[in-house]
């Protein structure tokens, strides 16, 4: 990371810290970027001095402060745009529709850098080695950026207000890239904003994007207490439900079980009654004894007397026995 160049927030010159975190060495001056600046300027004027010196449009301009930069050390998207052209380098909007943009819009690994702006605030976030880095000037070191978050990062960023440029080109291999190469780089504590201490406090707008990002900050923060008070209450709703649920559960599982226990009660005197009920084989065996024993009553009156019984007797007899035999078959087992 120490190999990393990045320039901590001056005053309001986050256009010079951003392209020398771009080219990776301390190449524009805020006196290189006003030079560029002053030459747009005089490039519009004589632009507009072809309706005239008398022209309302020639007066207009003359009255109006420069667009291109000013004494803070602001510098517009055409000063960037001229200064990087001398390194062969272009800006293309991210939201163009120009073959390259669409392809970092599906993909924005497949670039090398972008350069990002809201309201006055410029910065860089730039590929090193196999890595990508946030280089804004108002934190107190790069920031790692995984791949994956690259995508999500630049979403938030244009939700937020922010214009992304994609830088077009070559850009010269740094000393940061090769060491990187070699040795990717581990961050586990993420770098923090710095201080208002050393800003411009006569500037309105110096240190605006600064003070954006703190107040989101403060937002967040807010926006986190509440998320957990609400998890917190989630909670204690959650177990109270859960209390709830099993002490109904409870009730309906005694409740059940006084029914079960009646049911089997109920059962066993059911099977208790139905134990004492003689058996089909009980009452044959009980008719047949019962039909013997009439039979053997008459024989046992006539005993010590010859029989006398005659053949038609024993024919009554015979078919008195088969009808018991028949009615006693004829029982269910």
């Amino acid at each position: 990371m120490e190999a990393i160049f990045h320039e901590k927030q001056e005053g309001s010159l986050c256009a010079q810290h951003c392209l020398n975190a771009l080219l990776q060495n301390q190449i524009f001056t805020a006196v290189d970027l006003a030079q560029i600046g002053q030459n747009l300027d005089e490039q519009e004027r004589q632009h507009m001095l072809e309706g005239g010196v008398e022209s309302r449009e020639y007066q207009h301009f003359l009255e109006q402060p420069s667009s291109n930069y000013d004494d803070s050390g602001f510098f517009s998207i055409q000063v960037l745009q001229e200064a990087l052209r001398v390194w062969g380098l272009e800006l293309l909007p991210f939201t163009s529709q120009n073959p390259a943009a669409q392809a970092a819009q599906r993909d924005p690994t497949s670039q090398k850098a972008y350069i990002c702006n809201f309201r006055q605030h410029w910065f860089c976030v730039r590929k090193l080695g196999h890595q990508w880095f946030n280089l804004n000037s108002l934190l107190t070191g790069p920031e790692l950026i995984s791949d994956t978050y690259l995508s999500l990062f630049l979403t938030q960023l244009q939700q937020e207000g922010y214009s992304l440029f994609i830088v077009m080109g070559e850009l010269a291999e740094s000393e940061a890239d090769q060491l990187l190469r070699i040795i990717p780089a581990v961050q586990p504590i993420k770098p923090s904003l710095i201080t208002a201490e050393g800003q411009n406090p006569e500037r309105e707008e110096a240190g605006g994007a600064r003070r954006e990002d703190d107040s989101e900050d403060q937002y967040l923060q807010r926006a986190l207490a509440e998320s957990r008070q609400l998890v917190e209450e989630d909670d204690v709703a959650l177990q109270q439900a859960l209390r709830d649920s099993m002490e109904g559960y409870i009730v309906d599982s005694i409740s059940k079980g006084d029914k079960a226990i009646g049911n089997s009660s109920q059962s066993a005197s059911v099977s208790a009654c139905q134990s004492n009920e003689p058996s089909a084989e009980e009452l044959r065996i009980k008719r047949l004894a019962f039909l013997e024993g009439k039979g053997s009553n008459p024989a046992t009156r006539s005993e010590g007397k010859q029989p006398s019984s005659t053949p038609a007797e024993g024919t009554n007899e015979d078919a008195l026995l088969q009808d018991a035999l028949n009615l006693s078959m004829a029982q269910p087992k």
